[in-house]
């Protein structure tokens, strides 16, 4: 039987119909109304707040940074400037696509792959969030066009003008004012965030990294108002920077071009100190290089070239460099055996050539392989004998050679404002026994007394002990700085003075360093022969390789660089010093005719008179001398 057909309710559909139209009309009211009850709580009653991130996100604060301190020489010669220049910077959150970015200023500026990767480097350099990084310096109008036409498509790219370290004088002074560099992951730890914000430099060496906190100055703010592009609109408020310090220093750039000339092109250190002061005049470590290379980057190409250069051109010899200071310390050798009363000025040694320990076969040479017979305390200065020297530190010991030589500063750090010294080497029983584990020997006893062995010393140092004796003892440690922005430097203190049981002793050994420079039988005496004045020095050779018992030292028969270094310390004039310098020649064989010819020409350069230019009156000489071949 066939199921019944359900006739259809028009009436109830209709129904269903209109009861789902009030539920949505119910559910889009409702929506509606918590739409507008949203409006009303955000713009009415959060109105304040909202308005307030409105602002800061329109407002910004920029750090405004503070132009570093200019570095000059005595005579207002500048020594480090800054010089403005046109950078490219990327602040990396406002770019959508880094490395098509990148790829895009690589084909508009038409950068090598070294290039892409220096840039590369320096985004990779701690920041922080939203910080512009500069990666490219020194733009050219050209590269500045080439962005500028396509600023479009280069977002988070911007061009800079900002004030670039430069130093004027290049390498003659690249080791005692220093460079700075960009502040590397390690320095920003240690950094004061907030000082350094908006900046990307700090002093790498020398004066310009001990005297950073001076040169930095104050960090400036200003508020700027942007659009939706993080584009500079106007500048709201403006809160200056304060610049940092200008330094003056003590070296003298035109004592610094003569030693450097006198120098030549041998490898080797040179310092002049003014005794009364203890200022550094000149500060020559050669071979140098140019500082400026490292302001904005180096490439790898010129680090590799310095870095593996057989001559070490990044090495600083004045302060890191270790030498024996040969015959150089023997003065104060004479000195100690005076103090301790354990020879006279008139004794004598006989010199065969050699010296030998009592029950010792073995012979301590004499550089005069003939000996020079008997001798006291002048003649063996003159002659810069060893034997009598060897004889001298045998009655001393090596106790109170260590004990009086170390007030001299050897050993230890001599300078005020130069981190990177190198302490050197005094050498003593104790210090053996703790780093090799042996006894002292007598012989080593010996060879410390002509600055041999394990005894090590700084040019500087060398220098420093030098003005000691000058200054009768009393002590001013070498400086870099005389005055920053005018004011004269806070005084440091310095190790107690170098006093003796007879002060007279002074003035007779300061004799014994004249007769090296004017004696008839000065090692020196050629040096210092037709000055005007009268000067002290001790010339000094110092052993690079060892030489075998009973050979004779060969110079042809070397390399080069196995030959003795030559030394040589002296100051001038004797009744007033004025100047103390101390010379080291790497492989240069000979005190007298190598290192002492440079501290001569110091010394005329700072005590004497320039000679007048020759005048002429007839005003076409200058042309005629021109235009001559």
């Amino acid at each position: 039987m066939a199921k019944p057909i359900r006739i259809k309710d028009h009436l109830n559909d209709a129904g269903i119909v209109q009861r789902r139209i009030i539920l949505a009309v119910l559910f889009i009211l409702l929506l509606a109304f918590g739409l507008l009850a949203r409006m009303y709580w955000l713009q009415v009653v959060q109105y304040e707040h909202h308005s307030t991130l409105s602002e800061n996100n329109r407002v910004h604060v920029q750090p405004v940074p503070p132009a570093r301190g200019r570095i000059h020489d005595r005579n207002g010669v500048v020594l480090a400037e800054n010089r403005p220049s046109f950078s490219l910077s990327i602040t990396r959150e406002r770019t959508t696509d880094l490395d098509a970015t990148i790829e895009l200023l690589r084909e508009l500026l038409q950068l090598g792959d070294d290039d892409i990767e220096q840039l590369r480097r320096r985004l990779q350099q701690a920041r922080r969030p939203f910080e512009a990084v500069p990666v490219m310096f020194n733009l050219t109008e050209e590269q500045i066009a080439r962005i500028a036409v396509n600023q479009f498509r280069l977002p988070g790219i911007d061009v800079q003008a900002s004030f670039v370290r430069h130093y004027p004088q290049a390498e003659h002074f690249a080791h005692s004012v220093g460079y700075v560099g960009r502040i590397n992951e390690r320095e920003q730890e240690r950094i004061d965030p907030v000082a350094y914000a908006g900046t990307h430099y700090i002093g790498k060496t020398g004066v310009e990294r001990f005297y950073e906190d001076l040169l930095h100055g104050k960090v400036g703010y200003e508020e700027v108002e942007t659009n939706a592009r993080g584009r500079v609109l106007r500048v709201l408020k403006r809160t200056e920077p304060v610049s940092g310090r200008d330094l003056t220093l003590h070296l003298d750039s035109d004592l610094q071009a003569v030693a450097e000339q006198a120098l030549g092109n041998r490898r080797g250190a040179v310092v002049a100190i003014e005794p009364k002061s203890g200022g550094v005049l000149a500060f020559v470590s050669q071979p140098a290089f140019n500082p400026n290379l490292f302001v904005t980057g180096i490439s790898h190409a010129d680090y590799g070239a310095l870095r593996d250069s057989l001559d070490q051109p990044l090495f600083n010899r004045v302060l890191r460099g270790l030498y024996p200071p040969g015959s150089t310390i023997k003065q104060i050798v004479a000195l100690a055996g005076l103090d301790y009363g354990v020879t006279t000025r008139t004794a004598r040694v006989y010199d065969p050539g050699f010296y030998q320990l009592p029950n010792n076969s073995h012979k301590y040479r004499n550089w005069n392989r003939y000996g020079d017979g008997w001798v006291d305390m002048k003649l063996a200065m003159a002659r810069s004998n060893d034997t009598y020297f060897y004889d001298l530190a045998h009655k001393l010991g090596i106790d109170r050679m260590h004990e009086f030589m170390s007030q001299f500063g050897l050993g230890s750090r001599v300078s005020l404002d130069m981190f990177e010294e190198t302490a050197g080497l005094m050498p003593s029983r104790e210090w053996k026994r703790a780093s090799r584990r042996q006894p002292w020997y007598p012989g080593e006893t010996l060879i410390t007394g002509i600055g041999q062995g394990y005894m090590l010393t700084t040019p500087l140092q060398l220098a420093q002990s030098t003005a000691l004796i000058a200054n009768r003892g009393v002590w001013k440690r070498p400086r870099m700085l005389m005055t920053a922005d005018g004011l004269p430097p806070d005084e440091e203190d310095t190790p107690p003075d170098v006093v003796l049981k007879n002060p007279d002793d002074w003035d007779f050994i300061i004799k014994t360093m004249e007769e090296v420079m004017h004696g008839e039988r000065g090692t020196s005496r050629a040096a210092a022969a037709g000055a005007p004045y009268r000067m002290a020095g001790k010339t000094g050779t110092a052993q690079v390789v060892a030489i075998a018992q009973g050979a004779r030292y060969d110079s042809e028969a070397l390399k080069e660089r196995h030959r003795d270094h030559a030394l040589f310390v002296g100051f001038a004039p004797l009744d007033d010093p004025q100047i103390a310098v101390a010379v080291m020649v790497e492989n240069g064989e000979s005190g007298g005719r190598v290192a002492a010819p440079v501290a001569r020409a110091l010394f005329d350069a700072w005590l004497l008179e320039p000679e007048p230019s020759p005048e002429t009156d007839d005003p076409e000489a200058d042309n005629v001398m021109e235009e001559a071949p």
